[in-house]
């Protein structure tokens, strides 16, 4: 049996989603044109920060808290009429959560292409991540 490897998970999403580039993504978020979900683990969010006015969902929960059925969904964490714009740390579980949203029926969605790291190198505002 041959096992498909996360990098060619990763490619194969690739080939079904939108992906931003970093300076892009940050001009949407500051226009307040997108929301911008960072999936990335919390204990990430404490050491490195997240953008300003992102929002933060965990990859495990991600599509618990957007599907409308679940008894999870966070409808108050997005905004429908709003393109959705993932990031991770690098872009490879954006990638693949945007490809996971696309096949629950979501449209307007896309990732960020070098995620937290190409955010933060095209200027994105930081703000620190208190543990509560």
């Amino acid at each position: 049996m041959k096992i498909k490897s996360s990098q060619e998970l990763v490619s194969e999403a690739m080939l079904k989603i939108e992906t931003l580039e970093s300076d892009i993504a940050r001009e949407l978020n500051e226009k307040n044109q997108c929301t911008l979900i960072d999936i990335r683990d919390i204990r990430e969010l404490w050491r490195e920060g997240t953008v300003e006015k992102s929002i933060h969902i965990p990859r495990g929960v991600l599509e618990f808290w957007l599907d409308p059925g679940s008894p999870y969904y966070k409808p108050e964490k997005f905004n429908e009429n709003k393109k959705i714009v993932l990031f991770c740390a690098a872009g490879f579980r954006s990638a693949l959560a945007t490809k996971s949203l696309i096949e629950m029926g979501y449209k307007n969605i896309a990732h960020v292409k070098d995620g937290f790291a190409g955010l933060k190198n095209a200027g994105a505002k930081i703000e620190e991540k208190e543990k509560k």
